[in-house]
Formats: C-alpha cells, sequence, structure tokens
C-alpha cells in the first residue's frame, strides 16, 4: 500500500523521511497553508540534486486552484512526479492539463485529484474525472482548503464505486495503523499522513512515522 507524507519542506527532514522508506512526499504550493515551501533556493537546489537518487519518494505537488503556469513550472523546476489538485479544479481543468503535456516535451505528470469528503458527499462526482486522474484522494471537507486534521467517517466510503484508485486521507494518525488495516476497500490503495505526525508545521516526527510504518507495514 502507498504511503504518503505530506507537508514537508525541511531538505533535512525530507532526507530522513525518505530514508524510512515512505513510497511518495508531497510538497504543498498554495501559499495560504501553513506548511507551503516558499521561494527556497536551498530546497530547490536540494531537490534537484535528490532528482537523481535511486528509489526516491515519487514526488506529489498538492495545488489550488492553480494558474496553468504556475503549475507546469513547478512540476518541471521541482521534478514532480504528481500534482495533487485539492482546490474547485473541474473535469475540464484535468483535461486541459493532459492537453498542455501531450502538445509539449515539458516534463509530464500524473494526476490526483482531491475531494473533501462529508457523510453527503456525492461519489458520484467523480465520475467525470475519471478519465484523467491517476488517482483520487479522499479528505475530511472543512471550512477552507486543505487538510483539517480530522477524519471523517470512513464507512461512507462502501459508496464509492469507481474503479480509479484512491489514497485514503485526514487526521489519521501514529494510533490509527490497525484501523485503517481494517477498512477493505478494493480500490484503496494508499494512505496520506500530515499533521499528526509534525513537531511543528511542516516538520515532520521522524521517530512517530517510523514506528508507525513498522506496524502498518
Amino acid at each position: 500500500m502507498i504511503v504518503k507524507t505530506c507537508g514537508l519542506r525541511e531538505p533535512d527532514n525530507i532526507r530522513a523521511v525518505s530514508a524510512l522508506e515512505v513510497d511518495w512526499i508531497g510538497l504543498i504550493f498554495y501559499p495560504k497553508s501553513p506548511r507551503f515551501i516558499g521561494e527556497q533556493a536551498n530546497l530547490k537546489a536540494f531537490l534537484q540534486a535528490e532528482a537523481q537518487t535511486e528509489q526516491r519518494p515519487k514526488r506529489v505537488g498538492v495545488f489550488v486552484n492553480a494558474q496553468f503556469n504556475e503549475l507546469l513550472e513547478a512540476v518541471h523546476e521541482y521534478e514532480l512526479d504528481y500534482v495533487q489538485l485539492h482546490g474547485g479544479e473541474s473535469a475540464v481543468y484535468c483535461a486541459t492539463l493532459q492537453e498542455l503535456w501531450r502538445d509539449s516535451s515539458i516534463r509530464k505528470a500524473g494526476i490526483i485529484r482531491a475531494f473533501r469528503v462529508s457523510r453527503a458527499f456525492d461519489f458520484g462526482i467523480t465520475v467525470d474525472y475519471e478519465p484523467f486522474c491517476d488517482y483520487f484522494l479522499f479528505d475530511t471537507k472543512g471550512q477552507e482548503y486543505g487538510g483539517t486534521g480530522h477524519k471523517f467517517d470512513w464507512d461512507i466510503l462502501s459508496r464509492y464505486t469507481g474503479k480509479t484508485p484512491f489514497l485514503l486521507s485526514g487526521g489519521i494518525g501514529p494510533e490509527d495503523a490497525e484501523s485503517i488495516k481494517a477498512v477493505h476497500h478494493a480500490a484503496m490503495v494508499g494512505i496520506d499522513l500530515n499533521s499528526k505526525f509534525e513537531l511543528a508545521p511542516g516538520l515532520k516526527d521522524v521517530d512517530q512515522l517510523e514506528k508507525f510504518l513498522g506496524e502498518f507495514k
């Protein structure tokens, strides 16, 4: 199962988390997030150097209603493998991204569409996105864009009958390894870890992550 650790931004912390053999790391490009990577020359240089490392984690850039030029530039400069769309991006937005990549030689990335889930969420909304997305991510709905640090009712995942694989997100903490193992859904292929594993916004607790991964995997 894919383990994504999101909200990283410090080179030393990224190096330590990567050594735990997580599958994906997430970099947040949304300026209103407390985990926004900002303009860090040292981070960009570190990631460009690390891009040549064998078996490095895949990189996911998290965007919220970004302009296409900003997103495409970030994919190139940070050598992203996936873009995670966490705002109000439409299926047309996703299709346009695919067209831009198809018609140029710039670096391409897979597409993850995040959905903010509540008990009233209509999973039928995802159908229009299926032709254009590699993965979905189901996170807890909050008042603002971004994570809430809280879980939604995982039982409602049974209402998702689509074929696009998904990652489970939202308030997953160090104590949840066994609870996640109890979630059985044919399309669930991974989990997304963030704020419950932090010493401070953007700084992950490596010891907590290591303990969790030992229990989870």
